[in-house]
């Protein structure tokens, strides 16, 4: 028998890229390798056990870029969406990091290509709905207005990384 509800599950997180110092503001796109096929996406993964959500973003991102981040925000928005294999809706908390275009990329085996797009060229290689309403609210609150610095996660606490990670990566 099945359930007469569909269950929410948030064990995931999204992750943007920005650079905003760019002569027009964009946004790190990856070309996935295996699952979802050729679709163009930002940084996703999944929590794992003893994560925070912010963590797990931290994580990913290093994992699928190389980056290790000094520095991200909550975009105080969730991306959902429904999984019909699984009769669920997924509630990915999105986060937000600006880095230079310019950075070295190192990506995973998860990806065959990364390129740096404009908003409006990114809203049109995304595949998902989902994916183009979070783009539109990112460039409301983080490209066309500063950031509200309460967004700010403070990451000086963090004992994922060597200090020696974080000179490579500023340095």
């Amino acid at each position: 028998m099945r359930p007469n509800n569909i269950p929410i599950l948030s064990n995931a997180v999204s992750v943007f890229l920005l650079d905003l110092n760019a002569e027009e503001p964009q946004v790190l796109l990856m070309r996935r390798a295996h699952t979802l096929l050729g679709a163009w996406c930002q940084v996703a993964g999944k929590v794992e056990p003893n994560e925070t959500g912010w963590e797990a973003a931290l994580r990913e991102v290093k994992e699928e870029t190389g980056l290790v981040l000094t520095e991200l925000w909550s975009a105080d928005l969730c991306e959902e969406f429904y999984v019909p294999e699984k009769n669920i809706i997924q509630k990915l908390p999105v986060f937000v990091s600006f880095i230079s275009s310019e950075t070295p990329i190192t990506i995973n085996e998860e990806h065959d290509a990364y390129q740096w797009f404009s908003f409006d060229d990114a809203m049109e290689l995304f595949s998902f709905p989902g994916q183009r309403r979070v783009l539109e609210y990112l460039h409301s609150e983080f490209v066309a207005r500063k950031a509200s610095p309460h967004l700010r996660i403070d990451l000086s606490g963090r004992r994922d990384i060597a200090a020696t990670d974080i000179e490579e990566t500023t340095g």
